[in-house]
Formats: structure tokens, C-alpha cells, sequence
């Protein structure tokens, strides 16, 4: 049952750029064509990740069986922890905007929508997770224990903005 709602760590760069291009795709097809409904995949996606990775996700299965293999020279990997934290990030604003359509407030769904848009292009354009940098002040802060991702604390230490350019 605990391989069940495993993390994947190490996490596949590629992988996880192509999982918020999708989220893009959808939550721009939602704002575009005002379909609010597309929120309940993309709450579905987010939620699934956080609690097993990419095993019951189709974007993350599309993003680690599909695209990640077919691009192995731009392959990096990077922890497991704080991605899961941005993908929780990403649960919270999508179920959200899901419980906010469903009780008729259809306008502050596309609000989140479109603020979700923003760390999901920062991510799939950039590299840079949004989700991440903030896990990294939690453990900066002492709020997230050394404990949750010993490799984290090398990351974020000092000339590790420099290391991460450089792809190290």
C-alpha cells in the first residue's frame, strides 16, 4: 500500500515541463472557451500526482512514458519533494476553482485558473518552479524539516542559483 502513494525522487525536468504545458493547455482551453468544467481533470491531475506521482495522472503518464523518453538529451533530474509540494499548491488552487464553480461562482474559478497560469509557464517555459522556491523557503524558514529531502538543502544553499543555470 505505501508503494501505492510513492513519489517519484529523482524527478525528470522534462517530465515535469510537459505536465504543466498540459496544465496550461487546459486551464487556457477553460478561460478561452469559458468552460469551467475542464477544472475537474485538471483538479483530478493535480490531486492524483500529489498522492501516487504520475501512475493514475494521463498528463503525467503522457509526460514519463510518452515525451520524457523521446528527449533523454534535455533529461535532468531534480528532487521529488518539492515538486510534490508544487503540485500540491496546484491541488489546492484546482480544487478550489472547482469548488467554486460548483457552488455558482464561476468567475473566481477563472481567476484561479488564470493565476495557475502564471507558476505553470514559469515551469514549462523557464524551468523555474514556483512550488519549489517556496518549498525551499519552508526549509529555509525551519518550517519544512532538513529530514523531508536531504538533497534539498544542497540545492538551495548558497551559489545553488548558479549550479541550477549551469544545469549541475
Amino acid at each position: 500500500m505505501t508503494r501505492l502513494f510513492d513519489f517519484p525522487n529523482p524527478v525528470n525536468d522534462v517530465a515535469a515541463r510537459t505536465v504543466a504545458s498540459g496544465v496550461i493547455l487546459m486551464a487556457a482551453m477553460a478561460l478561452i472557451a469559458r468552460q469551467p468544467w475542464v477544472t475537474i481533470p485538471l483538479a483530478y491531475g493535480f490531486v492524483v500526482r500529489v498522492a501516487s506521482g504520475p501512475r493514475f495522472s494521463p498528463l503525467g503518464l503522457f509526460a514519463t512514458r510518452v515525451v520524457a523518453p523521446r528527449l533523454p538529451q534535455y533529461r535532468k533530474l531534480v528532487p521529488g519533494p518539492p515538486k510534490r509540494f508544487a503540485q500540491a499548491i496546484g491541488a489546492a488552487f484546482t480544487v478550489s476553482a472547482l469548488v467554486l464553480w460548483l457552488t455558482g461562482h464561476a468567475t473566481a474559478t477563472y481567476v484561479l485558473l488564470a493565476v495557475l497560469l502564471v507558476p505553470a509557464t514559469l515551469e514549462a517555459g523557464f524551468g523555474y518552479c514556483v512550488g519549489c522556491e517556496l518549498f525551499g523557503l519552508g526549509m529555509r524558514l525551519g518550517l519544512v524539516p532538513a529530514s523531508v529531502c536531504e538533497e534539498c538543502m544542497d540545492i538551495w544553499g548558497p551559489g545553488a542559483a548558479a549550479r541550477r543555470a549551469a544545469g549541475e
